[in-house]
């Protein structure tokens, strides 16, 4: 659990830096099999059927009931059994943002399900603790109580109490984070579950209204949450990272515009920071804009983007060592920030150094940092001597991932993998008992707690693995969530990457009725000819899906062969044609197409009509 220790000056204090070379090989598909999994160490709520862990139970199935409301579910941010929901809000947008960019290499190593499915974990809890616009809750136990007793989560006796915000009790940087990450994972869902993804859109929105409208501080509403997760940032940062999800998601010019008109007030222009976390989330929007700018998206806001960008590209060169002020490191080249749980700013500024890299590649663009110019390259490498280190390349030859390597932490400060399986001995553990015979016990856990990262070592490589040491031994879901993207990225290789591309799709919408516009061929002489039409719609649980029938005629009088077809904007099943890598070919049972012939294939979603485009042809 992240206990504030820490005072953050608003001022381009630097954090991050410099980098070792990677001392070996790792493998980095293993490595991001193993970090999904350790979300499902931490759920809360009943178990699924396909659940992994099995050492786990179901636990705290009587939250929110005492306030009237289903809050079962959702993650357990650390080693304790509380329901934080700020950094439970960031571990899901940091999945989510992992999977936009990176989805469909955790698909070619068979993980893209399993990390939709982490997702889906909290935003289904997300749902549930958003029961009205203008209410959230956001914590779900006490971390005082909690933090006085040792016990499982399937035994828990401490006080379950469920805390909101409201428009008398407002807390946008709760409300903001939530926003943003049910607008990220909407993006995340989009092809697959339209419905949901709109569901979520339609959190998103009423979330970030409740958090521009009614303005303070969560932790002010929510004062048991100060002593664990203080928001010493304020709110503004959230403000505008929800923006910039919003906008992600939806295309919708609000939310661009917002970030524009609110750059320079709400400190998106102004803070050069040095830290990316739960609490402060500026480098974050500043890498999100500077991708818009990128795009060519900014329109009216491009002189403010490039100032957001400018930020961005302060916080890329401190981690690098080539900024105007370079931050702090161990002597075997890890960034280092603050002894308790340090590896979170690791894997927080690898990530937005992945990607920023990426995006810098696909633009054709260089870094631009105080010591020169610098090839995007540079901020891989760096992300993945981080990463490296992580995984066992250090001085103690110690992985803090546990569970990769032959030397990882035996002894984590976590309450669930520290005691019995409850499915092996389902005796009692009371509260203070726990202390006594398990947190005491100077013993391997008794459950592998697979994947998680914990805090790690301090700022001369130093590393004690020793339960007690909460400080270095505890792990946390947002540890872990940054580096989904990054092990997904580094296990693909370094093949073609346009991170750029393509340009954000505009998110389902449910009404009106769509207006159908016929596909004109790209010429009068075009010998293909598209044509689609709405052919039914009908509503399933508020939303409005579509029936479209799309017919090609071929117009020349040869017969058409090795027909490809683009379909874009696309977010449910079609019939009649097959997947052919980012194209669509001739079904199966066709092979051409003669002169004077039409081909009819069908699809539904609850979106306007798609994009269909030729993208090549033979003419036999």
């Amino acid at each position: 659990m992240e206990k504030f220790v820490r005072l953050i000056s608003m001022a381009p204090l630097l954090l991050l830096l410099c980098f070792p070379l990677a001392l070996a090989g790792h493998d980095y598909g293993q490595a991001l099999s193993k970090s999904i999994l350790f979300f499902e160490a931490q759920r809360s709520g009943f178990l699924p059927n396909n659940q992994r862990v099995t050492w786990r139970a179901n636990s705290g199935l009587y939250d929110g009931k005492a306030s009237g409301v289903d809050l079962v579910g959702g993650y357990y941010d650390a080693g304790d059994n509380v329901k934080f929901g700020l950094p439970m809000a960031f571990t899901v947008t940091m999945m989510s943002w992992s999977i936009i960019e990176y989805g469909k290499q955790m698909a070619a190593s068979g993980e893209l399900g399993h990390a939709m499915e982490a997702v889906k974990w909290g935003t289904d809890y997300f749902i549930k603790a958003h029961p009205e616009p203008y209410v959230l809750y956001g914590e779900v136990g006490d971390g005082n109580t909690d933090h006085y007793c040792w016990q499982r989560p399937e035994d828990m006796t401490t006080d379950r109490r469920a805390y909101k915000i409201s428009p008398s009790n407002p807390g946008s940087d709760l409300a903001g984070e939530t926003a943003a990450a049910m607008a990220a994972a909407s993006i995340v869902f989009r092809r697959s579950n339209p419905a949901y993804a709109s569901e979520l859109v339609r959190h998103a929105h009423q979330l970030f209204d409740f958090a521009d409208k009614y303005r303070g501080k969560y932790d002010s509403s929510i004062t048991v949450a100060q002593k664990y997760y203080r928001s010493i940032s304020g709110y503004n940062d959230e403000l505008l990272w929800a923006a910039a999800w919003l906008f992600q998601a939806t295309n919708n010019q609000y939310y661009l515009n917002y970030l524009g008109n609110n750059g320079d007030s709400m400190g998106g222009t102004g803070w050069g920071m040095t830290e990316f976390g739960w609490d402060v989330k500026y480098p974050g929007v500043q890498t999100l804009v500077a991708k818009f700018l990128m795009q060519g998206k900014a329109g009216r806001n491009t002189a403010v983007f490039e100032k957001y960008q400018q930020k961005a590209e302060y916080f890329m060169c401190s981690c690098i060592g080539k900024g105007s002020r370079n931050a702090q490191k161990t002597p075997g080249g890890l960034i280092f920030r603050q002894r308790w749980n340090n590896m979170q700013f690791v894997t927080s500024a690898s990530f937005l150094a992945t990607v920023y890299s990426d995006y810098l590649t696909s633009a054709g663009k260089t870094l631009n940092c105080a010591a020169g110019n610098v090839a995007p390259s540079e901020l891989l490498s760096f992300a993945k001597s981080q990463v490296d280190y992580i995984l066992g390349d250090n001085p103690r030859a110690t992985s803090y991932m546990v569970g990769y390597g032959n030397n990882f932490p035996q002894q984590v400060h976590h309450r669930a993998s520290s005691i019995v399986s409850y499915k092996k001995d389902s005796s009692f553990v009371s509260c203070r008992g726990g202390y006594a015979t398990w947190f005491s016990r100077k013993a391997s856990d008794p459950n592998l707690l697979t994947g998680a990262i914990v805090g790690g070592p301090d700022a001369y490589d130093n590393f004690a693995d020793q339960r007690d040491n909460y400080e270095q031994t505890e792990p946390a879901t947002y540890n872990n969530a940054p580096l989904l993207g990054i092990l997904a990225r580094l296990n693909a290789g370094h093949g073609g990457y346009s991170q750029l591309l393509p340009v954000v799709t505009t998110q389902p919408k449910v009404a009106p009725l769509p207006k159908i516009t016929p596909v004109a061929p790209a010429s009068s002489s075009s010998p293909i000819a598209i044509q689609q039409k709405l052919t039914t719609s009908w509503v399933s649980k508020g939303v409005t899906y579509y029936r479209y029938s799309t017919v090609v005629t071929n117009k020349s009088a040869k017969t058409l062969t090795n027909l490809k077809l683009s379909v874009s904007k696309l977010y449910g099943p079609i019939w009649g044609l097959t997947k052919a890598g980012d194209s669509y070919v001739f079904p199966s049972w066709i092979n051409s197409l003669p002169a004077g012939k039409s081909l009819e294939f069908v699809y539904i979603h609850s979106a306007s009509p798609a994009d269909v485009a030729v993208s090549s042809y033979s003419l036999a």
